[in-house]
């Protein structure tokens, strides 16, 4: 039988009320209260914190105060991944971040989902993993949806809402994202 932590993870309707849930989201809370209250500066003590809370990230994550999070164990980032001001992840389910990446300010990344069922929706909630390709740029105020992926290489506008895959070296803007060019192409009003 699996746990609800294993449920969470996998995709599967879980209980987000379960002991080990509430205390993982409990430790996460108040290593952030640490990061956003007491230190609010990136210290060598900021560092420490975000190594306790985001242990699966390569070296180079910078994170600028306030960030919020649930778990922060769910958050897996390659090398040199900055996150601008007030950024949050909902880290139900894992959030792959490649290396390079920037994060803009305000932006949202959402792996968290409830079912459309409104007595389901009382109980259950299950969640779908995002991934974010290396070199990519978030801009301010987007927001990453459920079991969205985006490429390696891509932009995505200022506010945009990403609700489907973003391919490989792609600009995309608006709500919803599309895609309105390659990046390794011309822009049309250059040729």
């Amino acid at each position: 039988m699996k746990t609800e932590k294993e449920k969470m993870i996998t995709g599967e309707y879980y209980n987000a009320f379960d002991p080990e849930l509430l205390k993982g989201r409990r430790a996460a809370k108040n290593l952030l209260h640490s990061l956003n209250v007491k230190e609010y500066r990136v210290t060598k003590k900021a560092k420490e914190i975000l190594k306790e809370l985001i242990p699966n990230a390569g070296a180079g994550l910078y994170i600028e105060p306030p960030f919020h999070c649930d778990y922060g164990y769910n958050i897996f980032a390659g090398e040199n991944v900055y996150f601008n001001v007030n950024c949050v992840v909902l880290d139900c389910a894992p959030v792959n971040i490649g290396s390079n990446v920037f994060i803009a300010p305000n932006v949202q990344i959402y792996t968290a989902s409830h079912p459309l069922d409104a007595e389901l929706r009382k109980t259950l909630e299950n969640a779908y993993p995002v991934t974010i390709g290396d070199d990519c740029w978030i801009g301010g105020n987007s927001v990453i949806c459920p079991g969205v992926t985006i490429g390696k290489g891509c932009v995505i506008g200022a506010g945009s809402v990403v609700t489907k895959d973003i391919p490989d070296n792609s600009l995309a803007v608006g709500n919803p994202a599309k895609v309105i060019r390659k990046l390794n192409q011309e822009p049309e009003s250059k040729k």
